[in-house]
């Protein structure tokens, strides 16, 4: 009977070791330690320096298109000038206001699909961590993350679907007008 008990304390020990040396080898695996990124994180913050200029919308150039902004109104006593007739209103269209109309439809439209191509590479990358997990709690919020994902995905390609048409259309009340092509290239 001692023999049985011996080896018994011995495969315990061997276990014992076993895992003890499994934790080593894990905590000797983290390059570099969490403490020491930690550190260089913080001595990098210390050293950045703030950023020079805010950059607020007064800065931004107008948009292509966009009503220009209301005056501010001054308090005088002056009579109200005249109300222009509804054809000063109308924007002249001349290249400039083709060109415009058009590169802001296709540059939406490019943003957007590089989103859209953004977006689908996140799913995918969401997928496979998904699927790697065997954490209910952490399968569950990468699940509704790639959820929102996919749902914000939907979205773009209406939103291109649309874009797309509204080129179309430009192309087509361009042509109807009269337009030379060059002045939409």
């Amino acid at each position: 009977m001692t023999g049985f008990n011996h080896r018994r304390v011995v495969r315990v020990a061997a276990g014992a070791l076993a895992t003890w040396l499994l934790g080593a080898a894990i905590a000797a695996a983290q390059n570099p330690p969490l403490a020491e990124v930690a550190k260089k994180e913080e001595d990098r913050r210390k050293t950045t320096k703030p950023p020079t200029k805010v950059l607020t919308n007064k800065d931004l150039p107008p948009v292509v298109g966009a009503p220009p902004p209301a005056p501010a109104p001054e308090a005088s006593t002056a009579a109200p000038e005249p109300q222009k007739p509804e054809a000063d209103k109308t924007p002249q269209k001349d290249e400039a206001w083709w060109r415009g109309r058009i590169t802001e439809a296709r540059d939406t439209l490019n943003r957007d699909q590089v989103l859209l191509e953004a977006l689908q590479a996140r799913v995918n990358g969401l997928t496979s961590d998904f699927t790697a997990r065997d954490d209910p709690y952490q399968r569950a919020r990468i699940g509704e993350d790639r959820q929102k994902a996919i749902g914000e995905m939907e979205r773009l390609r209406r939103e291109i679907e649309g874009l797309k048409k509204k080129i179309e259309d430009i192309e087509e009340e361009a042509r109807k007008a009269g337009v030379p092509p060059g002045w939409l290239r």
